[in-house]
């Protein structure tokens, strides 16, 4: 039984503050992929980034390439170079795996230099591709359409595949973004210090979207309750919402000058590297003061959601299988009736979204070390939508222990959270559910009644 209740609110997380990867961590970071490119026979990988797209690029270099573009190609060999642009070229002295750099002035801002007599194959040549017979292209996307040959799909820039293909003209190139992202992927699973590496951003979103929603009052603008979605100087993984009323005025995205009124509708999202915090809903205090014929909001939407959030959380367990939790949801909130259509709960890491092993038939096992998001989004016609959005990493005895060794106060502040989760929200979490922060599952649909919550208690 769902109710809304009134709820001791969680506490912000304390002590916030980052966690860098270890030498060892990025050097296993590269000797894992050179085992995987061995085993799917690429003499090469050239990975391509920009600012949005970078997050497979800054796996192994630690950095993204600010308002450039950039490649890394590496060798079955380990040799490795890093191609980039006139602004980021002083970044490889800091780079976090050992590279040659290449100068590519056609990844610069338009109309800075160009100074260079070689063209954009000569410039590739010098990263020794000539004699790869097969060279695997990363981008960001691994394609899953079942009409098209998704290993010839690249979402790489057409200069760019073109040059490759001068550069080495007796070379397969295959998307290769899979040894990344796809099933067993490089990047789908993390260690003890990538989880407190990204424990951070997730800590950060966390309090950020407490604060915000304590701030919410009628009379404010959507800046003003939107300056707390953002903290400490961290670069978003997300374009940052804070709406109240209609949403896309205008095709606008981004928080303005409109005040909240009584009965809005409600948005607010804000997200880091390791987490996302999302909450939908109404500012009002009750049902009552909710528009009419709007008023059945708690038991027609937000109530089955919270049952959704609840299962979800109860049921994801490590080695089971992708579809048995799409399934779970389905059951429980059935599409149809409710609107979702994109993947309930997905795999998160420096972006946003990263990939999700859980959708119809899917034959990918969950695993440990996956940082997941719970991301189910109703959309009910007439209604505003719900939403709790927030994440955890699922990890086996070896990993826990693993944990709880080295980043103790990260594993004491998890099993506050379990805590928090099973005693004042009724979430009966496994051992293997670690919550990434402490807004995680808490869910106040009346934004302006803030001392209730919905629980399941």
């Amino acid at each position: 039984m769902i109710k809304l209740e009134k709820v001791i609110a969680p506490k912000l997380d304390g002590n916030v503050l980052p966690v860098q990867l270890t030498d060892e961590t990025m050097a296993a970071r590269k000797a894992n992929l050179l085992k995987k490119m061995q085993e799917a026979n690429y003499e090469a990988v050239v990975i391509y980034a920009d600012l949005e797209h970078g997050g497979n690029f800054e796996y192994f270099t630690g950095f993204v390439p600010r308002f450039e573009e950039a490649l890394l190609v590496i060798h079955q060999s380990g040799e490795a170079y890093l191609v980039l642009g006139n602004e980021n070229l002083n970044k490889v002295p800091f780079a976090r795996i050992e590279a040659e750099a290449v100068h590519m002035p056609h990844f610069s801002l338009p109309n800075q230099p160009m100074e260079t007599t070689l063209s954009v194959s000569e410039i590739l040549k010098q990263t020794k591709l000539e004699k790869a017979e097969n060279i695997g292209l990363i981008g960001w996307k691994n394609f899953t359409s079942r009409q098209e040959d998704n290993a010839v799909l690249y979402d790489l820039p057409y200069f760019l595949v073109d040059g490759l293909k001068q550069a080495a003209p007796e070379a397969s190139l295959k998307n290769a973004t899979n040894l990344m992202i796809g099933e067993n992927g490089l990047r789908t699973t993390n260690n003890a210090n990538e989880i407190a590496h990204y424990e951070f951003g997730a800590m950060v979103a966390g309090n950020c979207i407490l604060q915000a929603m304590d701030q919410l009052e009628l009379g404010k603008s959507e800046m003003t309750i939107g300056a707390y979605l953002n903290d400490l100087g961290q670069s978003p993984s997300v374009v940052t919402i804070m709406a109240t009323g209609a949403r896309f005025e205008k095709a606008n995205l981004y928080p303005s000058a409109k005040k909240i009124q009584l009965g809005d509708r409600i948005s607010m999202t804000t997200g880091y590297k390791g987490g996302l915090q999302s909450r939908g809903g109404y500012a009002v205090h009750s049902s009552n003061e909710l528009p009419e014929g709007e008023r059945d909001y708690l038991d027609r939407v937000a109530k089955p959601y919270f049952n959704a959030v609840k299962t979800w959380f109860e049921t994801i367990t490590i080695n089971m299988l992708g579809s048995s939790l799409y399934d779970k949801i389905e059951e429980v909130l059935p599409k149809q009736q409710y609107g979702w259509h994109l993947n309930p709960g997905h795999l998160c890491a420096d972006e946003e979204w990263l990939a999700s092993p859980v959708y119809p038939d899917s034959k990918e096992t969950i695993k440990s070390g996956m940082i997941f998001q719970f991301d189910i989004i109703p959309s009910v016609p007439g209604y505003s939508g719900a939403s709790c959005e927030g994440g955890v990493v699922l990890a086996d005895e070896t990993l826990r222990a693993t944990i709880q060794k080295e980043y103790p106060e990260m594993w004491e502040r998890m099993q506050a959270r379990r805590k928090y989760l099973i005693e004042e929200i009724g979430i009966k979490l496994s051992e293997e559910v670690l919550p990434m922060c402490n807004a995680t599952a808490y869910y106040r649909p009346f934004f302006l009644n803030k001392e209730t919550a919905l629980t399941a208690k």
